[in-house]
């Protein structure tokens, strides 16, 4: 199954969506997904895993995953412990806004969880009292709608995204491949297809690489990320689309083929399954 893509209904003005201490049970999570706004989660109480690109995450109190846009992701809530969470979205727009000559942005701590591939922060307590008073507040003003509130909810979207940017890289850990719900092999897998999309073989060579059969590869891989390999691969090669439509001049058609598409028809249905528009509209869209 493709990721689907969640819908959001943003004010233009105001590119902000807050879901405070929400509780997520199995049955109304979504599938894999992606959506172009930033994600911030912050869990309150509860267990489970989150899957995030190409990593399986142990999730629980005091946890807080940061996830960039265009990025696969999924939760698989407890059936025992459900999740109570907040979820911040926001446009890239909404963060921009800095004091001129600040040697500050605001977006580091999710540019580091990017480039490093490591999504989960653990918090030290007093961080962890701090963002959650900011999430407090930001649920206070929300439901108040006092003049002046969406500049107060700013300030306090900021001042989490701060408090953020401050903290040491070493407070981004690695997932564990010893995690019990990522084998080894899958965790290689995962990486392989995220360094090299197009390359990077089918079912039949990343099996092979994994010294597992072809069968028990697929299970297990579709039960760790909810989706078959032939579909998360070509997931991962509409991300890449997505980011060339935006950085380079190509035209539709090569980047197409470079992110491993042969034919112009396949590319325009995946890519409009996946975003809801045709890459040159994207292209258009996101542009203006």
């Amino acid at each position: 199954m493709q990721p689907i893509r969640k819908p959001f209904r943003l004010d233009p003005l105001f590119p902000f969506e807050l879901v405070h201490r929400g509780i997520r049970y199995s049955e109304n999570e979504l599938p894999d997904h992606v959506h172009d706004l930033y994600e911030l989660v912050y869990i309150h109480e509860g267990k489970g895993t989150f899957f995030i690109d190409q990593a399986l995450y142990d999730k629980g109190p005091g946890d807080l995953f940061l996830i960039p846009g265009n990025t696969v992701h999924r939760a698989f809530p407890s059936a025992d412990e459900p999740i109570m969470s907040t979820a911040l979205f926001f446009a890239p727009s909404f963060a921009q806004p800095v004091l001129p000559g600040e040697d500050y942005r605001p977006l580091r701590s999710f540019e580091i969880a990017r480039q490093r591939q490591q999504y989960k922060f653990t918090l030290s307590e007093p961080v962890r009292t701090r963002i959650e008073a900011n999430i407090a507040a930001m649920a206070s003003e929300w439901h108040a709608k006092a003049p002046g509130y969406r500049h107060a909810m700013w300030l306090q979207a900021h001042q989490v995204l701060l408090e953020l940017s401050r903290l040491p890289i070493a407070t981004a850990p690695a997932p564990s491949p010893e995690s019990a719900f990522a084998p080894r092999w899958v965790q290689q897998a995962l990486r392989d297809i995220d360094r090299d999309p197009v390359r990077c073989g089918g079912l039949a060579s990343l099996s092979a690489a994994a010294c597992v059969s072809p069968g028990h590869f697929s299970r297990v891989f579709k039960q760790l990320t909810g989706m078959n390999v032939t579909d998360y691969v070509n997931a991962k090669r509409l991300v890449r689309a997505k980011e060339l439509l935006l950085t380079t001049d190509d035209n539709i058609e090569t980047i197409a083929l470079v992110c491993g598409f042969q034919g112009m028809r396949h590319f325009y249905h995946q890519f409009r399954k996946l975003t809801g528009v045709t890459p040159l509209t994207y292209r258009r869209r996101m542009k203006e």
